[in-house]
C-alpha cells in the first residue's frame, strides 16, 4: 500500500508541476517576443508530452497490477520466493535458477499470458529491468486479447 501512495503523491505534484510549466508557457506566449514566444510553446510542450508518459505509466502499472490479482486468485499465494542474501536482497544464483525454470515455461506456452507474467517477475528478480516490462507488456497484451472464457 505504501507504493501506491508515493506513486499517487508523486504523480500529484508531478501534475502539479506540468500546470506551472504550462502557465509560464502560456505567459511566455503571450510576450509577444518571438525568443519569449519559442521558450513559451517548448514550455508548453513538455508538460503534454510529461502527461503524456505519466498516463502510459499509470495504466500499465494498472494492468499489471490487475493481472497480479488474478493470479492471486487462480493460484492462491505466489508460489516460490527466491532466496534472499542477509541483507534482504535477492540472491543472484537463486533468480537465475527460477528464471530459467521461467523462461522454459514461457518457451512451453507462448501463447499463455500466466507464463508471461511469471517470466516478467523473474526477469525483476534477476534485475533485468528493461526485459521484466517487455514481458509484462506481452502478459498484459495476451491477456487483453484472449476471449472472456478462457
Amino acid at each position: 500500500m505504501g507504493g501506491k501512495i508515493t506513486y499517487f503523491f508523486l504523480a500529484t505534484v508531478l501534475v502539479l508541476v506540468f500546470g506551472v510549466v504550462a502557465m509560464e508557457g502560456v505567459l511566455l506566449l503571450l510576450t509577444g517576443e518571438p525568443a519569449a514566444m519559442g521558450m513559451g510553446a517548448v514550455a508548453f510542450a513538455l508538460p503534454v508530452i510529461g502527461a503524456w508518459f505519466l498516463w502510459h505509466n499509470t495504466r500499465f502499472a494498472r494492468s499489471a497490477h490487475r493481472l497480479a490479482r488474478e493470479m492471486a486468485a487462480e493460484e492462491g499465494p505466489a508460489g516460490e520466493e527466491p532466496r534472499r542474501t542477509p541483507g534482504g536482497r535477492i540472491d543472484r544464483d537463486a533468480a537465475d535458477a527460477i528464471f530459467a525454470e521461467r523462461q522454459a515455461e514461457t518457451e512451453d506456452a507462448p501463447g499463455d499470458w500466466r507464463a508471461w507474467f511469471r517470466l516478467a517477475v523473474a526477469y525483476h528478480d534477476a534485475r533485468d529491468t528493461p526485459r521484466a516490462r517487455k514481458a509484462m507488456q506481452r502478459a498484459i497484451t495476451l491477456h487483453d486479447s484472449a476471449p472472456a472464457d478462457a
